[in-house]
């Protein structure tokens, strides 16, 4: 009975956002948005019942909907998120034409997301999966006399369609391979498994590895992402905050299998790290503010997806829930950049010297040292490293801004620091208890990860505080055109599939046209 019960309540949040989602659409008076906000808001408390009742039970129904502590933090996510966006996009979008065309698309998208989270049949996760970029195409084309926004949508649509390919061949090898559409079934076959994959399971785990890249936007197809910012900015922080994360939980979902697909383990390691690196320089170099945070995202997904290759599921769940909080924050902020920009212009501080360098570095490694040692945590030290550089970076920039700073508070604030981070990670990691696919430590995975680490570091420093060199500055025009990547695919784009872009008349020329109409009527 609670299994069904379990059901019924899960089916309930797709199946009523796609009907609010009808309806909505069918009203011919502007909807302001109060019902889909009351609707967000008990889909809420269905929500925490259901997780009640899966605490209570423990019951997991191999059904075609299904639950798990890790898609019930994504799930929970998604409703927090679309609360936040609902109520943000009520103010922002006010006096809008189309406002119930925009509400139909925006929670078309919201249902076709929570259907891909709780989906345990392949069939039904697929369907979803392309029901996602279908709404989120026509949210992207809201204004269509954009000729960026077109451009943005086109490519993106063409990479959807790939995504998609590769998903349904990998579940119809799936399907071929155990005779089963339920991915509970097939992932459990792999937990404990001790026989090297067939070909066929190698080909499946290499397809599901190229639909995450391909879905993360990662490097060469990533000049979508950066484009979207033409739609309206609810739209990129539901892009940005909670669509493109899916990539991640795909691979999460299919860990078991993932891990032993060496292939495609590989390919992840290889193309998601080198996103996160030459898009993390990328963002040092631009201006905009919403084009840093695209290629920032870019980067993020990277190092999310290259942690679910290291074995590290755990570490992937909170960068995906960190990440979706901050960058809907990012997203929804963004017009107070400026008022941000100038009291960080005439804030005092200077540049850290090497002593400042000297002193972060030492703390933040005794700091994780001690943290790594008492964690009781084996497995790859690349993160630890990362995370070892990025406090060095924050303590010496935090002292260089705060002239008055002491060395024993920044020691205490990397050990702190420290802490919460192996804190969080061993709170995630009962949601996803997948610690027997982790690297070993100074494996070549391992290895490979923390060369691009601290090559990643050292560009960055080079870049920051070497910028008046020739060489770096002809780096940085270099990073600023994102390598020429994007004008190359969006070439071969347009080859392979020609567009028509909307012309967008300027302000001179419609004044002109605007008093030609009124000459001819008068």
């Amino acid at each position: 009975m609670s299994d069904m019960l379990i059901s019924v309540l899960l089916a309930f949040i797709p199946v009523s956002l796609a009907l609010s989602s009808w309806y909505i659409g069918t009203q011919k008076r502007a909807n302001n948005g109060n019902g889909a906000f009351r609707l967000i808001s008990l889909l809420g408390f269905i929500f925490a019942a259901t997780a009640v009742l899966y605490s209570q039970f423990d019951a997991t129904p191999l059904s075609v909907l299904t639950l798990s502590p890790a898609r019930l933090i994504v799930l929970g996510l998604i409703l927090f998120m679309s609360l936040i966006l609902i109520k943000f996009c009520r103010n922002y979008m006010a006096g809008e034409q189309r406002i119930n065309l925009f509400w139909r698309r925006l929670i078309a998208t919201l249902s076709a997301v929570s259907l891909v989270v709780i989906s345990n049949h392949l069939v039904l996760f697929w369907l979803g999966w392309v029901a996602i970029s279908l709404a989120l195409h026509r949210l992207l084309m809201f204004y269509p006399d954009r000729p960026r926004a077109v451009m943005a949508a086109h490519k993106k649509f063409i990479v959807a369609r790939c995504a998609e390919t590769s998903l349904l061949v990998a579940f119809a090898l799936l399907y071929w391979h155990h005779d089963s559409l339920l991915i509970n079934e097939i992932t459990a076959s792999y937990v404990n498994n001790t026989v090297p994959l067939t070909l066929i399971e190698h080909c499946a785990g290499f397809f599901i590895a190229l639909a995450a890249l391909i879905k993360c936007a990662q490097l060469p197809i990533h000049g979508w992402l950066m484009q979207v910012v033409e739609a309206p900015t609810p739209v990129s922080a539901l892009l940005h905050a909670g669509v493109i994360n899916l990539g991640g939980f795909l691979l999460i979902i299919f860990a078991p299998l993932f891990m032993q697909a060496t292939v495609g383990q590989w390919l992840v390691l290889i193309v998601a790290g080198l996103t996160t690196v030459i898009s993390a320089l990328v963002m040092t170099t631009r201006v905009s503010v919403k084009v840093r945070l695209a290629w920032s995202t870019s980067a993020q997904m990277g190092l999310m997806l290259v942690e679910c290759a290291l074995g590290l599921f755990e570490l992937a769940l909170l960068h995906l829930v960190t990440h979706s909080a901050y960058k809907a924050h990012a997203f929804l902020n963004s017009g107070s950049a400026v008022q941000e920009d100038i009291a960080r212009r005439l804030s005092p501080g200077r540049s850290p010297n090497g002593k400042d360098w000297l002193a972060s570095g030492v703390f933040s490694c005794i700091a994780v040292a001690l943290v790594y040692h008492f964690s009781g945590y084996y497995g790859a030290i690349s993160v630890w490293a990362l995370v070892a550089l990025a406090l060095s970076v924050l303590i010496a920039t935090r002292r260089g801004l705060i002239t008055n700073g002491h060395f024993v508070t920044m020691a205490l604030l990397a050990l702190a620091l420290a802490s919460c981070y192996a804190a969080l990670k061993s709170l995630f990691a009962v949601a996803v208890p997948v610690s027997n696919w982790r690297e070993a430590p100074l494996s070549a995975a391992d290895l490979w990860t923390l060369l691009l680490i601290v090559s990643l570091m050292c560009c960055s420093y080079v870049l920051r505080y070497q910028n008046h060199k020739p060489r770096v500055q002809a780096l940085s025009a270099i990073l600023f055109a994102g390598l020429y990547l994007d004008e190359w695919l969006t070439r071969l784009t347009l080859r392979i599939w020609p567009t028509r872009l909307p012309t967008r008349q300027n302000a001179k020329t419609a004044s002109h046209s605007s008093a030609s109409s009124a000459k001819e009527n008068f």
